[in-house]
């Protein structure tokens, strides 16, 4: 048996028209075997006229094109790298070829410039390759960081900070409300906020959390103090004591208490029952929204943030979806 080198099945080649798009969005099959390996050479000659119809893509051809002609994404919201998962993809490019292509948009001057797979390009650079696999589409200036970013976050590769730098880009090129860019890219609107609100950390914070000292956890539960040096304070802490976000969210409650300046007429303060703040966290995560609970010393109350009223009937909705049936119907008649 020959050893297969060159990483692309035939698949990828069914799905993935390689030849001229048409006016109506088909695509011609003309395949050029110019830098396919020798395996694959006799597959593609007796393929090379066959039909395109499931899996088309408008305006996307798949070519082989030199590793030296593609400009890296200048939006590429990924800015940490992991050198040993790095090393060990160059390995088995090495060994076995690249087995998914990378994607790229077509540049002046016989130029590409990448959309998705930077880890592929970087690890295909370092193999040494002179040809790599893309999928060349059309591709808009203003779809460049939206591709990049869904990537990078279905594939769970992006750091907190780096994911909060790439939804805030969104937000101002787009120029769309949160909730607007949650539906764009399958995200909850809460989501997108409470990540976009880890980029109002301290420069020392954020620092750690994108060195994945601290989780998000840790610095959401840092936001509800003010201080910027309380935070540094506490975010050094948290290092230095290995505190789970559990034990943060405690710290926090009692360091906003002692920053309180002191008064002559002690002021009604909410109390705070044991396991008041994991209810708390509960409800949030029910609800999918932020949850505060204060007990009094007669009664409580519990607040639930909404973004709008569509959230708030999606809360209602969960609190009681009989309720939320009826209220329906009546507005339907």
């Amino acid at each position: 048996m020959s050893e297969r080198r060159g990483g692309l099945g035939r698949g990828l080649a069914a799905l993935i028209p390689t030849g001229p798009v048409s006016e109506e969005g088909t695509a011609t099959a003309q395949v050029s075997t110019e830098h396919v390996n020798g395996d694959d050479k006799g597959w593609f000659a007796a393929n090379s006229s066959m039909p395109q119809h499931a899996g088309e893509v408008a305006g996307a051809v798949y070519r082989e094109v030199p590793v030296s002609s593609v400009k890296p994404n200048p939006k590429q919201p990924r800015q940490v790298f992991d050198e040993e998962a790095l090393a060990e993809l160059e390995h088995s490019i090495r060994e076995f070829g690249l087995m998914q292509p990378i994607v790229v948009r077509v540049l002046p001057g016989d130029e590409y410039e990448l959309v998705m797979g930077e880890r592929r390009l970087r690890a295909a650079q370092q193999a040494e390759l002179e040809f790599i696999p893309a999928i060349v589409r059309q591709t808009a200036d203003e779809a460049m960081l939206r591709d990049a970013l869904l990537e990078n976050i279905h594939r769970v590769q992006l750091n907190p900070l780096e994911e909060a730098a790439a939804y805030q880009q969104l937000l101002d090129e787009f120029g769309v409300t949160h909730e607007e860019l949650a539906s764009r890219i399958g995200r909850s609107r809460p989501v997108i906020t409470n990540t976009i609100r880890l980029l109002r950390l301290p420069l020392a914070v954020q620092r750690r959390v994108a060195a994945g000292v601290l989780s998000a956890g840790h610095a959401r539960a840092l936001l509800s103090i003010e201080d910027a040096e309380r935070q540094e304070e506490l975010a050094a802490r948290i290092v230095a004591e290995g505190l789970s976000v559990r034990a943060t969210e405690e710290a926090v409650t009692l360091s906003k208490s002692e920053s309180k300046p002191k008064q002559k007429a002690p002021a009604r303060k909410p109390m705070q029952a044991p396991g008041l703040q994991d209810l708390a966290n509960r409800l949030s995560d029910t609800f999918d929204t932020r949850v505060k609970v204060d007990l009094g010393r007669r009664k409580g109350r519990i607040v639930v943030e909404f973004g709008s009223v569509d959230d708030l009937e999606r809360i209602v909705a969960l609190m009681d979806p009989k309720q939320a049936n009826r209220t329906r119907q009546i507005d339907e008649e």
